[in-house]
């Protein structure tokens, strides 16, 4: 029987996720098992990812204050390496008292209008139904329950956008970047990643901030950033996945039928060494809250509740159950925050075990 052939790069894929087996997807139950597969994987991970760039002063300067009634919202710029500025906004809590030092969030926005959604700035009320609609204005709820926040655009989004005209018709721009970095010897990814990790320093610099009581939280491709940032980044010490936990290989191809990705947190080579659920486990034994929404169309729940199940597997073996939490909730693709909320308090108090 002659082999068969594989014509357009969808059937290779699907070929390829139904043949081969991914080298580190995690099938242990012990903590040992949990200690020597963590530790290949981190290795292999940061390999795929590639370099990051060589680290500069940060130089934050301070461009914006808006006096939003309960906080202080300010426009921050810092450079993150020797070619790129992150413009992010800082969300501080007006009932702060002198000398008082507050857990910090690095609140990571998905696909939109970067920063300012999270931190619901809207001027149209087209704006304000779109952010009410996803519960999308998490960096500012967070500020009004008390954290230090600051939410970054990510390369490609908000004033980080490159111009319309980047992209030809019918492109994506976040593929168009994605490639155009790739020129230089990076992956977008990865200098994401780096420019998450400038944001867990320069929150440390804030004098209002307890530099050991840090967590980070997002929707979609937020949870992208989150998903990563708290697997590589030990100075985050809680996370919040909303709207991402799901399987490349069940989730985006095999069961959508169309591919669920693009440039700007595409993980090169992820199913050679595993998926999204393993990277997610990564993040054991740190607290973590995951939440998946019924009715989400981007992540579909079956497969979101495949992928938690995994992610529960690590974290029983890394002896940690109990720092795991689910919110599957009646919605769609949105910020729960039923449990998320209540999650960061416990875990960033004082007194969290």
């Amino acid at each position: 029987m002659a082999a068969p052939r594989y014509l357009s790069p969808y059937d290779g894929a699907l070929a390829w996720i139904a043949n081969e087996r991914s080298e580190l997807t995690f099938d242990g139950s012990t903590r040992e098992d949990w200690k020597r597969w963590r530790k290949a994987f981190d290795r292999k991970l940061r390999a795929l990812l590639g370099r990051f760039p060589e680290p500069v002063p940060l130089e934050p300067e301070i461009v914006e204050t808006v006096d939003c009634e309960d906080h202080i919202r300010e426009k921050v710029y810092f450079n993150s390496e020797k070619y790129a500025t992150v413009a992010a906004y800082v969300l501080v809590p007006k009932d702060l008292r002198p000398g008082e030092k507050r857990p910090g969030i690095l609140a990571a926005h998905g696909h939109g209008r970067g920063k300012i959604d999270i931190c619901g700035v809207c001027e149209t009320e087209e704006e304000r139904q779109h952010v009410q609609a996803l519960n999308y204005d998490y960096a500012r709820q967070f500020a009004r329950r008390g954290y230090v926040v600051v939410a970054p655009d990510w390369r490609g989004f908000g004033e980080r956008c490159s111009p319309a005209d980047w992209a030809r018709p019918g492109r994506d721009p976040c593929n168009v970047n994605y490639m155009a970095m790739g020129y230089l010897g990076y992956h977008l990814l990865a200098l994401q990643i780096w420019d998450g990790m400038k944001c867990v320093d320069y929150l440390q610099s804030r004098p209002e901030v307890d530099p050991e009581r840090l967590g980070v939280g997002g929707l979609s491709f937020g949870g992208t950033m989150t998903t990563y940032l708290a697997a590589l980044e030990p100075r985050l010490k809680v996370a919040c996945i909303s709207g991402y936990v799901s399987t490349v290989k069940g989730d985006a191809i095999t069961m959508r039928g169309k591919g669920n990705f693009c440039g700007a947190q595409y993980m090169p080579g992820l199913l050679t060494i595993g998926d999204i659920p393993e990277v997610a486990g990564m993040i054991a034994p740190k607290p973590l809250c995951i939440e998946m929404g019924e009715e989400d169309q981007c992540f579909v729940i079956d497969d979101a509740k495949a992928a938690f199940a995994q992610v529960e597997r690590i974290y029983a073996a890394a002896g940690a159950s109990d720092r795991l939490i689910g919110d599957v909730f009646a919605g769609g693709h949105e910020w729960s925050g039923r449990k998320s909320f209540a999650w960061f308090e416990h875990w960033l108090s004082r007194d969290a075990g």
